[in-house]
């Protein structure tokens, strides 16, 4: 049976189609558990003629009930004139506790504030107090009455949200899935293809629920823009919260002192993430105090208002963009580097549990979103905070011993780390030993590389360096997981030590040191024997910035010419260094929107050597190259120096030594 027949035999009902969102979203800045809740209601099954009248039904809703900020007005006076209508807005809750002495609420879009609520309806709803807004469906009634002072009316309210889950009954189906087939219907549920990511990448991306899953779980994920880091946190729970980084403060996460002390995001979210969580160029100072009440919460689960000290599960999240690549970091800094530097402390940073590499994640294409059944993600939402409630790291203990060196904090990461992707991916608890040491392993590289941080960032960790290794029970071996960025730092700076050793173990008559020099270079048709690292390696040594103007990169192969020229320049520097390329070019303007579509997904791609690549369309004659080491470049023929390469299986489509030359002159220039 395949994973689509299997996931609609059992949960029928529960699960929606992942483009349909995509259909009614629109340009609506809705979120995505708020579409799926309504799509849930009509097009929860596999029937493509009922799915076809639910799009157009829950298109109609939107168009009908929810409130674009643009037409405030008009929705306003459809109330008036109906005196009522059902719409879709965002809703929050403040205590009036003047004279009025009642509950109010403001409206994000519809822009109406200060309307009376019912004490119920909050009492039943205590999340519209919180200060983030909660979506709801809500019914407005419109007096028109002379003797009154407000004529609008809340007649009745309905959070989105699914009403009630059985968790018993999504533990007991787990047993009707492998674990590939589980990952792959979660991968679909957070809206992803699984075809597009491998085990390890899966793992990432599903870590991003642990905050979901794990009560006080403090997580952090840096990496590239558009990986999708604050997805999740924004668009897939009506239990999380997402707010700017540069936009929080005590009052607004834990308590305001200053006002009637009311209790911030923190004691009413399951989840709060701090999205653009970086240092910015002339940006406000990190409030210090804000560093140590946040310091506090992460290690004891409480914050105090007044005399008060309150109890909250609320996860913590932070979400930011890095500035470097990890080898830089490495050899540089730290990969902490990019968070405001009010937070870069060794007893905040050692507060969290899991750092998730971010840098590992592709940029988001259209192409790796699913189009298949996945869990409508309000329902998934719910299991999740139903599974808050357990603590699935005792499992550890009946498979392996942690190593006596690691710290309390250390232990207790890598358990909640461990306890949240079991939830996540064996809900029914049943894994094999070699799965329960997998999930081990990632979790511990995930607090493995906090604490390699810390031994950079504050000095008192130096003198107390942990093992991270555990041992078997049953067989007595032992373990010890390494972060995938050192070890790929360490084999990178491994093939470059090889490299200078073989050049240096060369006689003296074979390779003669080369004299930099002005010179022109005049190549044959069908010359061999040339590339680009012979042509341009020693030129371009050491160059940080670099210009390449050449108004001919349009055809694929040419793109391929421009692909093995960042080649050629991420084997031409340290693992560390980093190159700003920027590429001039050209096409007619019927295919410029090709060009840039290629030029952009080069720069993807290049972005792992360490090289960033920009581009601009502009039609110039000239074709070079220019580096901020001083050496110019003059092209006759750009970078398209090849003949095509013939047949499918030749030598010279992967050695261009072996590829035959175009006649054209080149001339280098110190400028």
């Amino acid at each position: 049976m395949e994973l689509k027949e299997k996931i609609i035999q059992h949960f029928e009902g529960k699960v929606v189609r992942k483009d349909l969102t995509a259909l009614v979203k629109g340009n609506n800045p809705v979120p995505v558990y708020v579409l799926e809740y309504l799509l849930g209601q009509y097009c929860a099954i596999d029937d493509e003629e009922v799915i076809k009248a639910g799009i157009e039904k829950v298109r109609n809703v939107i168009r009908d009930n929810y409130v674009h900020r643009s037409d405030a007005e008009i929705v306003k006076g459809k109330i008036r004139s109906a005196g009522s209508h059902k719409i879709i807005d965002k809703v929050n809750v403040s205590l009036n506790d003047t004279q009025a002495n009642m509950y109010e609420a403001d409206f994000a879009n519809l822009g109406l504030r200060k309307v009376p609520i019912a004490d119920q309806m909050v009492l039943d709803n205590p999340k519209l107090l919180s200060g983030g807004g909660v979506w709801c469906i809500i019914t407005i009634g419109y007096s028109h009455a002379d003797d009154i002072s407000m004529r609008w009316l809340i007649v009745d309210l309905k959070p989105i949200q699914v009403a009630n889950v059985n968790l018993e009954e999504y533990i007991d189906l787990r047993k009707e899935f492998t674990t590939e087939e589980w990952l792959d219907l979660l991968m679909h549920s957070i809206g992803l293809d699984p075809e597009y990511f491998n085990r390890r990448d899966k793992f990432i991306q599903l870590s991003r629920l642990i905050p979901h899953v794990e009560n006080n779980y403090n997580y952090i994920e840096l990496g590239p823009k558009g990986t999708g880091k604050s997805h999740i946190f924004s668009e897939l729970s009506p239990h999380g919260v997402l707010v700017s980084g540069g936009d929080v403060s005590k009052a607004r996460l834990f308590v305001n002192n200053a006002g009637k002390g009311a209790v911030g995001l923190v004691g009413y979210w399951d989840v709060v993430a701090l999205d653009e969580f970086e240092q910015e160029k002339g940006g406000r100072r990190t409030d210090a105090d804000l560093v140590k009440i946040m310091q506090n919460y992460m290690a004891n689960q409480s914050f105090n208002r007044g005399k008060e000290t309150f109890q909250a599960t609320a996860s913590m999240a932070f979400v930011g963009n890095t500035k470097h690549n990890v080898p830089y970091m490495l050899k540089n800094s730290h990969l902490f580097e990019s968070i405001p530097e009010g937070y870069i402390k060794g007893a905040f940073l050692d507060r969290m549990h899991m750092y998730v590499p971010g840098w590992e994640v592709s940029i988001l294409k259209s192409s790796v979103f699913s189009n298949q059944y996945g869990f409508i993600v309000d329902y998934l939402a719910e299991l999740l905070r139903e599974l808050r409630k357990s603590d699935f790291s005792g499992i550890l203990d009946e498979k392996v011993n942690l190593d006596g060196s690691l710290t309390t904090r250390d232990k207790t990461a890598i358990r909640k780390s461990f306890s949240g992707l079991v939830k996540l991916i064996y809900p029914d608890k049943q894994l094999t030993d070699e799965e329960v040491y997998e999930l081990l392993d990632f979790c511990i590289e995930g607090r493995k590389r906090v604490k390699d941080q810390l031994y950079i960032i504050d000095e008192t960790f130096r003198s107390e360096k942990v093992d991270f290794n555990y041992t078997i029970l049953s067989s007595g071996e032992k373990r010890s997981p390494e972060t995938l960025e050192n070890l790929n730092y360490n084999a990178a700076v491994k093939v470059q030590q090889d490299l200078k050793e073989e050049e240096n173990e060369q006689p003296v008559s074979v390779k003669p040191k080369l004299e930099l020099k002005p010179h022109q270079v005049i190549l044959k048709d069908n010359q061999t024997g040339i590339s680009y690292r012979k042509l341009f390696a020693d030129y371009l040594k050491g160059a940080e910035n670099i210009s390449i103007q050449d108004p001919y990169i349009r055809m694929p192969y040419q793109f391929k010419n421009l692909l093995e020229f960042c080649i050629m320049l991420g084997n031409n520097k340290e693992p560390e260094q980093e190159i700003n390329l920027e590429v001039v070019s050209w096409n007619n303007e019927e295919y410029l929107m090709d060009s840039e579509a290629s030029f952009d997904e080069l720069a993807t791609s290049v972005l792992e050597l360490g090289i960033h690549l920009t581009y601009r369309m502009e039609n110039h004659h000239d074709r070079y190259i220019a580096a901020d080491n001083g050496w110019k470049i003059t092209l006759g023929r750009g970078l398209d120096l090849f003949e095509k390469i013939e047949g499918r299986f030749n030598v010279a489509d992967i050695d261009q030594t072996k590829r035959k030359c175009k006649a054209c002159e080149m001339t280098y220039l110190k400028i």
